[in-house]
């Protein structure tokens, strides 16, 4: 959202120049389709780890068929969600004499949406040329290339403006990355624990989430669990930093609330 101010302001005559995402996704064709990303992040991937053409090929057919698969999931979520919101929407009409209800639901419900995937499929190499120049980033992104932490978020805030997405979306891939490095060992150590660790992988070898959804959070229990130890150096920053975190939110709700009237207003 502070990013897509900083829009308004500073950059608004981008917005002329933004295009449908149902066309960019159809110009892009096979060869920069979820499918074909797959395939080269998996030969990429496999050539780095030193496999054999065998494996190297299994690899990129898994991951092209799981990037496929996940857009196409999300459009059945939707479809059989759409009755039980339909129900209870009824019901809330029936019985609750005109107050609203709001029903939460997770991202997959966007998913059907073109401007999701027409942005993922930009953001993948960008998302990828960053995660290897970045200083500081131990992570390499095989599932997490599609980026489905920030493009829903994104989709939101910006109204579905295509080129703010991508261009917000490659300013924010590395606070995913660099939290997803930050929580990796404590992610691996969890995954032992309760007997997840991947077999077959190195025992030192870290394991962790590229663009899992929240990376401020994850920095913000970073410096808590440190203050919880007792490090004045860390409680004097975890304070400082939930108190702007805070503060951004409760300016992020207000932002998001008088929006909601604008639509109303413009619905009636």
């Amino acid at each position: 959202m502070v990013f897509d101010k900083i829009f308004d302001k500073l950059f608004p005559w981008l917005d002329k120049y933004d295009f449908d995402a149902a066309k960019l996704n159809s110009k892009i064709g096979f060869w920069g389709s979820k499918f074909a990303i797959g395939i080269y992040l998996g030969i990429f991937v496999g050539l780095l780890a030193g496999q054999t053409p065998t494996q190297i090929f299994s690899l990129s057919f898994t991951a092209a068929v799981c990037l496929e698969l996940f857009s196409l999931i999300g459009t059945w979520f939707i479809a059989a969600v759409e009755p039980l919101s339909q129900g209870i929407t009824d019901f809330a009409s029936n019985k609750l004499k005109g107050r609203t209800l709001n029903i939460g639901l997770d991202w997959p419900f966007l998913a059907g949406r073109a401007e999701i995937w027409a942005a993922a499929n930009v953001l993948a190499p960008i998302m990828l040329l960053e995660a290897i120049v970045l200083p500081g980033n131990k992570l390499l992104p095989l599932g997490g290339i599609i980026a489905m932490g920030v493009t829903p978020a994104l989709l939101v805030v910006t109204r579905g403006k295509l080129i703010r997405m991508i261009i917000i979306g490659a300013i924010e891939l590395p606070l995913f990355l660099w939290s997803g490095t930050l929580i990796a060992p404590f992610v691996t150590e969890t995954a032992k624990k309760v007997g997840a660790f991947p077999a077959g992988l190195n025992n030192n070898t870290l394991i962790s989430h590229t663009t899992m959804e929240g990376p401020m959070e994850k920095f913000l229990g970073y410096l808590v669990g440190n203050a919880s130890q007792g490090q004045l150096e860390f409680i004097l920053y975890a304070c400082l930093a939930l108190v702007a975190y805070l503060l951004i939110f409760i300016w992020y709700a207000k932002q998001m609330k008088k929006r909601n009237i604008i639509y109303a207003q413009k619905a009636q």
